[in-house]
């Protein structure tokens, strides 16, 4: 990985990829005690960050090889990009879900052109079942993060923080990304190193679902010892990834958690400060720079909202729950 293909991705992106804005509130950043820009990515393709990685990867197929047709697991996001992103190229896709994942991204997968196979996340191993499926059926599996061309797409988005922090003004920030598997995290702060190294990179994570910050802290790759039981579905994996974890581990800041009830609260603040839509696991990042203002340093803290696929639901709870309030 390097910022090479960073660069070669954004190329190949441009015309497909949405340029995602950098927003700011008044309130939000009385909430946090400090400036707070927010890089809304559910305003990207498919509702999330996610589409860059499949275009990247997509984009940089062998024809012959993308024509075969591509397998991804996910629980919604990847997929929905892999679905876009592989209609768009005329490959055929099948995406291996969890069977908890939310109905509409479900839905929304399956919409854009995919075939859907399900599994049981607590019992099954995705990572077998894709490779058996990919190995059946001659497909080219694309790893949601552990995947070179969908970290590069993926560091794009920080291509874009780059040059928009300092149009803003921002040339020293802890830059907050909501974080599993760690190929947005680690896109990112590869770009941050070269683009605007004052620019500091740190995953967050739902509480008991921080494999990446307790890795970072240990020195070592550890597992969650769960894989369900939060609501932040988008952000759920099993521990680091054997590519992503070297370049959290050389480039990120210690990492930071929330609880789900605080997501929850970011979800409803990004609803009623910045007008966007944000899934529990996409607002995990602005919950942590508004409620874990002791533990950032700075005069400005800088966050992704990396995706905006909830479910009606989960956002009427959330609006329901926080819409009153400034604080938990």
């Amino acid at each position: 990985m390097n910022i090479d293909m960073i660069r070669a991705a954004a190329d190949r992106a441009r015309g497909h990829i949405r340029h995602t804005p950098l927003l700011s509130s008044p309130f939000l950043d009385e909430i946090a005690g400090r400036r707070v820009l927010v890089k809304p990515e559910c305003l990207q393709q498919t509702g999330s960050f996610k589409a860059r990685g499949a275009w990247s990867a997509l984009s940089a197929m062998d024809p012959d090889q993308r024509k075969a047709g591509v397998m991804a697991y996910s629980s919604g996001n990847h997929a929905q990009g892999m679905a876009w992103a592989s209609a768009a190229h005329g490959a055929p896709c099948v995406i291996l879900m969890p069977s908890d994942a939310p109905a509409l991204k479900r839905a929304n997968t399956a919409a854009l052109g995919a075939e859907v196979v399900l599994y049981d996340r607590a019992r099954e191993s995705r990572e077998e079942i894709g490779a058996r499926i990919a190995q059946e059926r001659g497909l080219t599996l694309v790893k949601p993060y552990d995947e070179p061309l969908v970290i590069a797409g993926q560091g794009t988005t920080g291509l874009e923080i780059a040059e928009q922090a300092q149009e803003a003004g921002v040339t020293q920030a802890e830059v907050l990304v909501c974080c599993g598997g760690g190929g947005l995290t680690a896109g990112v702060a590869l770009a941050l190193e070269a683009e605007a190294p004052g620019l500091k990179v740190r995953p967050v994570e739902p509480e008991g679902f921080d494999d990446t910050g307790r890795s970072l802290a240990a020195g070592e790759i550890l597992r969650n010892p769960q894989m369900d039981g939060s609501i932040c579905d988008a952000i759920l994996t099993p521990q680091p990834g054997d590519i992503t974890y070297p370049i959290l581990s050389r480039l990120c800041g210690p990492g930071l958690s929330v609880t789900d009830d605080e997501a929850l609260y970011a979800v409803a603040q990004a609803f009623l400060r910045l007008k966007i839509v944000a899934e529990p696991g996409g607002a995990v990042a602005l919950a942590a720079a508004l409620l874990r203002r002791d533990q950032i340093a700075g005069d400005a803290v800088i966050v992704t909202v990396s995706g905006g696929n909830v479910d009606p639901a989960m956002f009427n709870q959330a609006l329901t729950r926080h819409a009153g309030s400034s604080d938990t």
